[in-house]
Order: structure tokens, then C-alpha cells, then sequence
């Protein structure tokens, strides 16, 4: 019997979505940053097993959205409750907030079981946890409740397993070796905004975001040429992405080529360029352009 099925991943922004589910894979495919709202896509990652296959989707974390961008990522986390075998809903080991009781109302609309996931258990005392733990209880009929540590691999296992077990009799849906059905493209793109995320300023990283203008193999040579363009939303933000004759966008580019190689196997000679497109955000036109899908906004 061959068991598969979709699980998705939802929270509040900053709870470890990225890190579980790239813990879960094995492979960087989601990007990671302690900066909220880092996930913009649903990203599909697939781990496939001795008689299974899980597809796990990372969402955008759920806020309250000040642009289109933000409508758009919290439709898309929202929608991806309604496509799935299993819902993993991750916590902070923090007593429940207003943010929180909205997701749990949304919950309140979906039949897919729900395991909760307490995270980052690894930062608080077993007496907080526990307490934690009760008072998300007291919200909701969760199936489960596990408490992990998503950096420190603690009792993740214990969540894989209950998963596995919740899944239904289903085809292999990609091949055994896949880790993602994102384009190298679009990883790559995430690959650079993940360094810009980690190295800018507070106020630039959320106005920032990513185009691949070209990936080709050069010939009869084992390199491939990547351009990128990072679009930013003010010229004073062009100015910072650039830095002092040039280092930050150096620090971004180094940082971000080391992961890109590792994604293509490959060395690569990397190029990027700073265009200002203000008010990206809040057009149809640039969100469709970069990636975002028009109908969830």
C-alpha cells in the first residue's frame, strides 16, 4: 500500500515554517530569516519515503496586510487550508495572542486535522511549555499537540510520524527524487532575497524583490552565467542595496552565489543590477511579473 498525501504549513509570521519544512526535506527549497514575512509563495516541497510521499507547503505567514502584496500572501496561506490531508499549525511558546485566536477562528472553517506544533521549545522552560500547551487548548480540538524545536530537530520525528500515519492510500505524485516543483529560477531568486533579507537595513528588505534575467550554461566551460536584477521601491533603498562603493550589494552576491551553486551543482558566475520600481507592491502588473499569482490577490 502507497500512502501520499499534501500538508501545509500555516502560522503567524516568524514561527519556523521555512525551517521545519526544510528540516523535513533535507534541502534548502523555502528561504529562512528572522525577519517576519519572509515566505511571499507557497512553496511545494516533496519527501518521498519507503511507501510514502508527503507534499509539504510552506505559506506566507498570516498578518494583517497593508498592501496587495500582503493580500496576496495572506489569500495564499489561507487558500492552501482547504487543499491539504493535514495541517500543521505552528506556535511560538507564547501564551495565545489576537493574532493567533484569528488563525484558530480560520481553522474553524476547515475539516482537515489539525496538529499543532509548539516551537522553538528550545528558548523556554518545560513548566512555560506545558502552560503554553493548555491554554491552545482551551482554543481548539487540535488531533495533536507536539512540542519541537525545528532548529534543534527535537521531536520532530515524532511529528513526521504522526503524519505519515494520517495520510490516505494515494499515487506518487512527483518523482521519487524531486525536492520541490519550484522552478530553479524561482529558488535561485529566493536564494538572493534570503542574503538581501539577512543583510539590509529594518526598513528596505520587505520593499525588496528579485528577477532572474538570464541563467545559461556557457559552453564547452562548467559555469553558468546567472543575471539578476534586485528591484527595490525608493531610490535611498538603491543607494543602501548598493552600499559603499559597491560592498553591500558584493556581501549580498558572494553570500547568495555560494547557495545558488549548491542548487545547481555548479559553479556559476553571478551578476546583479538595482532598478527602483516604486510602489511595486500594490501593482498587479509588478506582482504578476514577479512571480505572484493574480488570482489570489
Amino acid at each position: 500500500m502507497y500512502k501520499s498525501g499534501f500538508v501545509t504549513l500555516i502560522g503567524r509570521p516568524n514561527t519556523g515554517k521555512s525551517t521545519l519544512m526544510n528540516l523535513f526535506v533535507g534541502e534548502k527549497v523555502s528561504i529562512i530569516s528572522n525577519k517576519p514575512q519572509t515566505t511571499r509563495n507557497k512553496i511545494r516541497s516533496i519527501l518521498s519515503g519507503d511507501g510514502f510521499q508527503i507534499v509539504f507547503i510552506d505559506t506566507p505567514g498570516i498578518h494583517k496586510p497593508s498592501s496587495k502584496l500582503g493580500v496576496y500572501m495572506v489569500k495564499a496561506a489561507e487558500n492552501a487550508m482547504n487543499e491539504v490531508d493535514c495541517i500543521l499549525y505552528l506556535v511560538e511558546p507564547r501564551k495565545v495572542s489576537e493574532a493567533d485566536k484569528h488563525i484558530i477562528n480560520r481553522l474553524g472553517n476547515v475539516d482537515t486535522p489539525v496538529y499543532l506544533a509548539v516551537n522553538k521549545i528550545d528558548a523556554v522552560e518545560k513548566a512555560e511549555i506545558l502552560n503554553v500547551i493548555e491554554d491552545y487548548r482551551g482554543y481548539y480540538n487540535f488531533a495533536e499537540i507536539f512540542p519541537i524545536s525545528a532548529l534543534n530537530a527535537e521531536n520532530t520525528d515524532d511529528l513526521l510520524s504522526a503524519v505519515k500515519n494520517i495520510l490516505p492510500e494515494g499515487p506518487r505524485y512527483f518523482p521519487e527524487d524531486s525536492v520541490t516543483d519550484q522552478p530553479e529560477r524561482q529558488i535561485a531568486a529566493e536564494l538572493v532575497r534570503e542574503k538581501a533579507l539577512y543583510y539590509l537595513r529594518e526598513e528596505v528588505p520587505h520593499g525588496v524583490a528579485i528577477a532572474i534575467e538570464a541563467m545559461k550554461q556557457r559552453e564547452d566551460q562548467e559555469l553558468v552565467d546567472v543575471e539578476a536584477t534586485i528591484y527595490c521601491e525608493k531610490d535611498s533603498h538603491k543607494g543602501i542595496i548598493i552600499g559603499k562603493k559597491g560592498d553591500m550589494l558584493k556581501k549580498i552576491g558572494a553570500a547568495a552565489r555560494l547557495d545558488i551553486e549548491r542548487l545547481l551543482g555548479s559553479p556559476i558566475f553571478l551578476q546583479l543590477w538595482v532598478k527602483v520600481k516604486k510602489d511595486w507592491r500594490d501593482s498587479d502588473f509588478y506582482l504578476k511579473n514577479f512571480g505572484y499569482s493574480v488570482r489570489d490577490i
